[in-house]
């Protein structure tokens, strides 16, 4: 029996590279698609030691024909779409291209398998951010939507768009559902890893203050290894469906900067200031999943809780800070740090 093949969209995101790794152990053969920059950021496949492991096919979501290229590539059994413009601040800066990729990029690519081979299985990364201005105290499949920034509305026009390709081309095509998921593979321009990395480099003498914006927003935190397991576990159902994935319970972001503070024994109000140019024009005040559906569906249940996770992501920045600090070559994505002066980072004297 001949092994599976996949390919991921976004194989250099966080998602993308754990996703990788995870089907390299299940024994698929992996190809990604990335897009050609002047500056390759591959740092997170390198860390995993899975870059020489995988397919990488240059493509582009505004780039039809290179997405049917990347198709007729790869020849795959599951598509993961997962590359998007994923930040939700950013969104506002740039809504047009947030539409552009994360919205019709979805079109795109399931035009692009309908074209070359509707069998192939689809599935679309959406986000619980889609949920918006909730009025439920969970939000689970039957939640309506109220989206609050440019980001969201694109994922939800991604996610009616996996819907009509399911049901009116018969295509298997899947949404998930997916409140926020962390790891130390999260880029710096999250909370939660600008967070671990500020309380890092402040235990280690290397900066005195961390600056960030509302400390009230309430978020449904997960390990993000888990996530891409039922990202996988979607794909495997007899048919196509949507799914919310979340631990079903709650932390603030001032509750994130507690727990991390305290892990290295800091007094966190000595450190820690706001400010109202990291708020969002329109915040989203909180976000809580229930996720029955995956658990009865195909058993899928979070084991990690919310101090183990802070606890996961302080020690892996506190572990590349102080390598960097023995004059060791700095293990991840430490070249493109950018500190509050907005200057490149330089080791001081």
């Amino acid at each position: 029996m001949k092994n599976k093949r996949a390919l991921i969209t976004g194989i250099t995101g966080q998602d993308g590279s754990l996703l990788a790794e995870f089907l390299l152990q299940k024994k698929y053969e992996v190809f990604g698609t990335f897009r050609r920059v002047s500056t390759p950021n591959f740092w997170r496949l390198s860390h995993l030691g899975i870059d020489d492991k995988i397919s990488l096919i240059p493509a582009d979501l505004i780039d039809t024909p290179s997405l049917i290229e990347a198709l007729k590539v790869s020849k795959p059994d599951e598509v993961y779409h997962l590359a998007a413009q994923s930040y939700v601040g950013s969104s506002f800066d740039q809504p047009l291209t947030s539409g552009e990729f994360s919205g019709l990029g979805v079109t795109r690519v399931l035009e692009s398998i309908r074209l070359v081979d509707p069998s192939i299985k689809f599935y679309q990364a959406s986000s619980s951010e889609i949920f918006g201005d909730v009025k439920n105290s969970k939000q689970d499949e039957q939640t309506e939507f109220r989206p609050r920034s440019p980001y969201a509305i694109s994922k939800l026009y991604g996610y009616w768009t996996t819907k009509l390709y399911r049901d009116g081309y018969k295509m298997f095509a899947s949404n998930g559902i997916l409140f926020n998921h962390e790891s130390p593979l999260r880029g710096l321009e999250f909370v939660t890893r600008k967070i671990s990395n500020g309380v890092a480099r402040i235990k280690l003498g290397l900066q005195k203050k961390l600056v960030l914006g509302n400390l009230n927003g309430s978020r449904d935190w997960g390990y993000a290894p888990e996530y891409v397991e039922g990202m996988w576990k979607i794909l495997q159902q007899k048919k196509p469906d949507d799914f919310v994935l979340s631990t079903d319970k709650t932390n603030t972001v001032e509750d994130f900067v507690k727990e991390a503070f305290s892990l290295v024994e800091l007094d966190w109000k000595k450190h820690i200031k706001t400010d109202k140019k990291y708020y969002r024009i329109l915040e989203v005040d909180m976000l809580k999943g229930n996720s029955n559906k995956a658990k009865k569906t195909f058993g899928w249940n979070p084991k990690i809780k919310f101090k183990d996770l802070v606890k996961i992501m302080v020690e892996a920045d506190l572990e590349r800070w102080k390598m960097w600090q023995n004059g060791k070559k700095f293990p991840w994505d430490a070249p493109y740090y950018i500190n509050e002066e907005k200057s490149l980072f330089r080791k001081p004297n």
